[in-house]
């Protein structure tokens, strides 16, 4: 086992013994290991077949859904990779029968991919792990350097990222050739052990535009089934009665849900990212949708064990499930961990039947409200308005504070640099960092809320076409803006996030609580002085260098 894709991993350098920070057990990561180096095949046999003018929607589906599993805080059962492995080996074997019958028939000579398009997996578990023993993230480092093992891994992460944006839209209908096809590009490069670091580099630009595209089609798949979402008032303490609480991203089973409890008596709470679904219409129209129950992921242990219902995992970001409550946490779509029941058919009934055996709350508390529901249509609406309050001076400062939150020290950060902003700036926020501050009291800015909640990290598309509308406005680039993103990361999602940013040509980039560790020395170099991505240091000094830098422009 060796694992450094997440921002918790040991020593900031990886996880190498038999469990990792995560709670991952070495055979679980290994497996993992395996899969994606399979998908690797798949995706060479994939690009190939696109050549020739086919596709293969379900082959592409796989390779989301299976890149999926393998991110920080989805899967941990050992008995989930299994049927993936197989079914990755079936996979392969039917691309590769349509490229050979595609080539025949286009009169084209038969390629024959080397590596990971030939792989053989074993018969057992035993035979599993010992190929996985060779297929590991640093496999080669003696040979490439830590430089081009931490670019590949660059890569392979985000593009883990883009898988998952990618499973969340086609959930609800939305898939892209340019997403499938730039998801195979990147795996395809990966298993062609591509060493120069250049040729790196801009693959991984190519493939934070192909995220661009993912989070686009996210975005049409929840504005276009739930209406584009509003600014909404949602209640952060509890209702009297029967609960269920829904954690995770996916909007799709927690409408499962709603109309499963229809008329039970249960009332629905959302946790942790699932909190922005208040703002779409078409899910705040369920009355017994009546809250948010909670904080961030790593909150998770006291806040399930606190609840009086069942819990809904729907997708990361899972970590092992205290024995308070896990006869009561049921797990959907890519998430897993041993022993916890899982519901792979949308059939929600067993988890409704331990919300109608649980006690629930008993009274309902003094009302507390957060905002949420500030996506692009919202912000975009009164753009004249924050146009108008810039140019007046009203508006000072955008200051963009977002991503995913953890529980290593230093995060304490994100909160001390929103106290610091300065009243007649205005603060953007998504992802679960919101938690550190969602709840503060910043008062108002020109007749506005400063503080503006554009939703879950995959709202991401949301914020960067508010920044490029505001630029347009002001007849300048995005990095003219008066704008600071302060990016708080912690797993593949905010690596994919990261990519797109350089894609597009975004700069000064405040990244931490500390840095990637795949990344080493010589490319955060690249980073800084390409890319102009700085490190977090100081809230209070990062505000002031931020107003100066305006300041200077």
């Amino acid at each position: 086992m060796f694992c450094f894709q997440c921002e918790q991993t040991r020593r900031s350098k990886g996880c190498s013994t038999q469990v990792g920070a995560c709670g991952k057990e070495a055979d679980v990561s290994d497996l993992q290991d395996l899969l994606i180096h399979q998908l690797k095949g798949l995706a060479q046999y994939r690009k190939r077949l696109a050549a020739l003018g086919q596709t293969d929607a379900k082959a592409d589906s796989f390779i989301a859904f299976g890149l999926f599993t393998t991110l920080t805080n989805v899967n941990f059962d050992r008995n989930r990779f299994l049927p993936l492995i197989a079914e990755a080996a079936a996979t392969r074997d039917r691309l590769r029968a349509a490229y050979e019958q595609a080539a025949r028939s286009a009169g084209r000579a038969i390629e024959t991919p080397r590596g990971a398009a030939q792989f053989a997996p074993a018969a057992t578990l035993s035979g599993l792990l010992m190929q996985a023993k060779s297929l590991g993230v640093r496999e080669g480092v003696e040979k490439l350097g830590e430089d081009v093992i931490g670019l590949r891994a660059l890569l392979l992460y985000g593009v883990k990222g883009v898988a998952a944006y990618a499973h969340h839209a086609e959930d609800l209908g939305q898939t892209r050739e340019a997403v499938a096809a730039g998801i195979a590009q990147a795996l395809d490069v990966l298993a062609g052990e591509e060493a120069d670091l250049g040729v790196l580099l801009e693959e991984a630009l190519a493939l934070g535009k192909t995220n661009f595209a993912a989070m686009e089609a996210l975005d049409a798949a929840n504005t276009g089934t739930y209406g584009h979402p509003i600014p909404t008032k949602v209640r952060i303490t509890p209702v009297a009665g029967k609960a269920i609480l829904v954690s995770g991203h996916d909007f799709r089973d927690l409408v499962s849900i709603l109309e499963a409890t229809k008329g039970t008596g249960v009332n629905v709470y959302t946790h942790g990212e699932m909190l922005p679904a208040h703002g779409y219409p078409k899910l705040a129209a369920y009355p017994h949708l009546v809250g948010n129950y909670g904080s961030a992921w790593q909150n998770q242990a006291q806040e399930f064990s606190d609840f009086p219902g069942p819990i809904v995992m729907t997708s990361n970001c899972l970590i092992e499930p205290d024995p308070d409550y896990s006869d009561r946490i049921f797990t959907s779509g890519p998430v897993g961990w041993p022993g916890i029941r899982h519901i792979d058919n949308g059939d929600f009934s067993a988890a409704i039947k331990v919300a109608l055996a649980s006690p629930g709350f008993a009274a309902t508390a003094p009302e507390k409200t957060v905002m949420a529901g500030f996506a692009r249509n919202a912000v975009l609406g009164v753009a004249d308005k924050v146009i108008e309050a810039v140019k007046s001076g009203a508006i000072k400062h955008f200051f963009l504070i977002g991503g995913c939150d953890g529980a290593r020290p230093g995060r304490n950060y994100y909160t001390e640099f929103a106290e610091a902003t300065p009243a007649d700036s205005m603060i953007l926020t998504l992802g679960c960092g919101k938690y550190r501050f969602y709840d503060h009291d910043f008062g108002t800015v020109a007749g506005l809320p400063r503080l503006l909640d554009l939703g879950q990290c995959n709202d991401s598309y949301s914020a960067l076409l508010i920044a490029q509308a505001l630029a347009g406005a002001f007849g300048c680039g995005v990095n003219e803006l008066p704008l600071s993103l302060i990016v708080s990361w912690f797993e593949q999602k905010a690596a994919a996030v990261l990519l797109t940013l350089l894609a597009l040509g975004v700069r000064n980039v405040r990244l931490g609580p500390t840095l990637p560790a795949f990344l080493t020395p010589a490319l955060v170099d690249v980073l800084v002085n390409k890319f102009g991505v700085l490190p977090i240091t100081d809230a209070r000094a990062d505000v002031a260098a931020a107003m100066q830098l305006e300041a200077a422009q």
